[in-house]
């Protein structure tokens, strides 16, 4: 594939669900508007590559998991990520983040009146529909999305019409999607660190290896006054960046000490007491020699 024409990487969380997990968020499936009396065709028996999962196809995920499969698909001339992959869905769903990160208008939408129903069996509010390509290694689809008004941590899903068209199979559990290409298999790998940002919880271990690496930089020769700044800045970068911090020195609180005169309608600590009750002090407490003899005992260790 060519170099995409961006890539648009966004989340826009469901209000009340922030720190939560949602395992579906929208699993769509169209109304039936009746049952077809064709019979099924078999499908046509040709030399094609064997799609198989392997134990070794886990390598790099975290396991065990209950996660969904989540990608970054090439949509429009954009690399999209968090493309949530559901098997389940009979139509292929676009979120608000997406549309308007494509830079779509109403104008660009085609009429769609079909129905689509949510688990909870409500109606979904839809705009409607646009045809856009989906390129996958060195195959260009065209998928019809419905674009629903709806929140999402997904900017889009693709479900049963772009799997099939593709002729691919997807896993879960080993976070892939395999499709055949000609005499190859090809592969599409999930992005199962991003589920992180949506609620799910991460392996420490995992997340520490994923963080970069941070070097401290002194100021003045102070070990209380530092900032840390990533190792992978290129150093023209980093040095610039270094120069803007130590040249606005002034703007940083090292210590509560530094703060004073903060405005009380930003910020004040109040006691929770009735003003009009009189304080009382408190008669001291002698503890007996057990008990005293106990916490000198304690305070020394320290």
């Amino acid at each position: 594939m060519g170099q995409p024409a961006g890539t648009i990487n966004v989340i826009l969380a469901a209000p009340g669900r922030t720190g939560m997990r949602p395992s579906r968020v929208l699993s769509v499936a169209q109304m039936a508007t009746g049952e077809s009396q064709s019979e099924p065709k078999k499908a046509k028996r040709g030399c094609h590559p064997t799609l198989t999962f392997f134990e070794e196809d886990k390598d790099g995920t975290t396991q065990p998991h209950d996660n969904a499969l989540v990608i970054t698909l090439r949509i429009g001339g954009y690399d999209v990520k968090r493309v949530m992959v559901d098997g389940g869905s009979a139509a292929e769903v676009m979120y608000p983040d997406l549309y308007k990160g494509l830079g779509l208008k109403p104008k660009d939408l085609s009429p769609y009146s079909s129905p689509l129903i949510s688990f909870d069996g409500k109606l979904v509010t839809l705009k409607g529909m646009i045809r856009l390509p989906i390129q996958t290694g060195p195959k260009v689809i065209e998928v019809d999305f419905i674009v629903v008004n709806t929140c999402s941590p997904y900017t889009a899903i693709v479900g049963r019409p772009w799997l099939h068209t593709l002729g691919g199979v997807a896993s879960s559990l080993h976070q892939k999607v395999k499709f055949p290409s000609g005499d190859r298999i090809l592969e599409i790998q999930g992005c199962q660190s991003m589920l992180t940002t949506s609620g799910a919880p991460a392996d420490p271990a995992a997340e520490e290896a994923r963080l970069e690496g941070l070097e401290k930089v002194v100021i003045n020769d102070d070990q209380e006054r530092f900032f840390q700044v990533g190792t992978q800045l290129p150093p023209r970068e980093k040095e610039e960046l270094l120069e803007f911090l130590k040249s606005n020195l002034d703007v940083f609180a090292w210590d509560p000490c530094v703060t004073p005169g903060i405005d009380q309608s930003f910020i004040c600590h109040r006691l929770n007491v009735n003003p009009s009750v009189t304080p009382r002090k408190q008669l001291p407490r002698h503890p007996s020699k057990e008990h005293a003899e106990a916490v000198k005992e304690e305070v020394n260790k320290l």
